[in-house]
């Protein structure tokens, strides 16, 4: 069973960069209980202990429509710009605590129009949040790849219309198998030429291939990307690797989140030493940290206790992150003298 796993105080004061978290993933569970409360919806647990234990139920049954249900919940409770604008304070407050020097946090912001808010006044709560916070961070807009390719196009143009005043750059989330980035083509090409950083989910519930062909949509970043080790020590698949390493892709990898979706059986067979070790940039997330019930310090604790990566590789992922951000130089660059500076 995977859990909030305790981080000794040196992980916890250990220098971190955070790509991949999602907003409405990564809410405090006594924030969700009050927002639930306030809106009238009946919460799956009456108080913050078993609410908690709630999710972490869901996350280790071993299936991903039970993994994805709480979404259900976020997505409802954040529903008002004053609740958005908290939740996204509080994840930045979170992570600065936990040791990140910078963050960028991701959200579909048209999923709150079934709500009564349209995709400008989500961003714009979203972003005074942030704001609000000492971290410096940055808003990723996620486009739900299932949905028709018109959602993913208006999504663009909302990250387009914010791009200078917090917006980072675009993602594709959802569900991957049977929904290939090529389908988004147009939206990817019109970011792409505006010059809007992209990083896309692929090769998480689909093939290694997956990963490349994102790359040649423009993304310079890959979420998750975890099934480019099925062809390691494949000569028949060696050059999807690599193709990798030729593009300079980032690979925003989250293990504990993996376990919970099946995409890795363990921690401890997490491919993720086998990656880094592989020569390809990667780093480490928490993707969810109230759906998987992790910290970010708990991840970077869980990864040197059950995998062979050590303080220094973990340290150097910090430095391949600061070096993949989105943000503006000058905050990779605080960064990056943050992380030289640790002993």
């Amino acid at each position: 069973m995977l859990g909030m796993v305790p981080a000794a105080p040196r992980t916890l004061a250990l220098p971190k960069v955070l790509l991949h978290e999602h907003l409405d993933g990564s809410l405090r569970p006594a924030t969700l209980l009050e927002l639930l409360r306030q809106r009238g919806i009946r919460p799956p647990a009456e108080d913050v202990p078993a609410l908690a234990a709630w999710f972490e139920a869901n996350a280790n049954a071993g299936s991903l429509p039970k993994y994805l249900e709480g979404f259900t919940l976020t997505v409802a409770a954040m529903a008002h710009p004053l609740a958005l604008e908290r939740v996204a304070f509080e994840a930045a407050e979170d992570a600065r605590q936990q040791g990140a020097l910078l963050a960028e946090f991701r959200i579909a912001p048209l999923l709150f129009e079934a709500t009564g808010l349209d995709g400008d006044a989500t961003v714009e709560a979203l972003l005074a949040g942030l704001r609000r916070s000492a971290l410096p961070s940055g808003l990723i807009v996620c486009a739900m790849r299932q949905l028709p390719v018109l959602q993913t196009m208006r999504a663009a143009e909302l990250a387009l219309r914010w791009r200078d005043r917090g917006v980072v750059g675009f993602d594709l989330a959802g569900p991957e198998r049977g929904h290939p980035p090529s389908d988004h083509a147009q939206a990817l090409a019109l970011l792409r030429r505006a010059g809007l950083p992209l990083t896309l989910h692929a090769g998480e519930a689909d093939a290694a291939e997956r990963v490349l062909e994102a790359a040649r949509l423009g993304a310079r970043r890959i979420g998750h990307g975890v099934r480019l080790a099925d062809a390691l020590g494949d000569p028949a698949r060696a050059r999807l690797v690599d193709e990798v390493r030729a593009h300079d892709l980032h690979l925003e990898l989250c293990p504990t989140s993996n376990v919970h979706t099946g995409a890795a059986a363990s921690l401890a067979a997490h491919p993720i030493a086998a990656l880094w070790h592989a020569g390809l940039s990667c780093s480490y997330h928490t993707d969810n940290t109230l759906i998987s019930q992790i910290t970010f310090s708990g991840e970077a604790q869980a990864l040197l206790d059950a995998t062979p990566l050590t303080e220094a590789d973990l340290l150097a992922m910090a430095r391949h992150a600061a070096r993949a951000s989105f943000l503006g130089g000058a905050e990779r660059a605080a960064a990056l003298a943050a992380i030289d500076a640790w002993t």
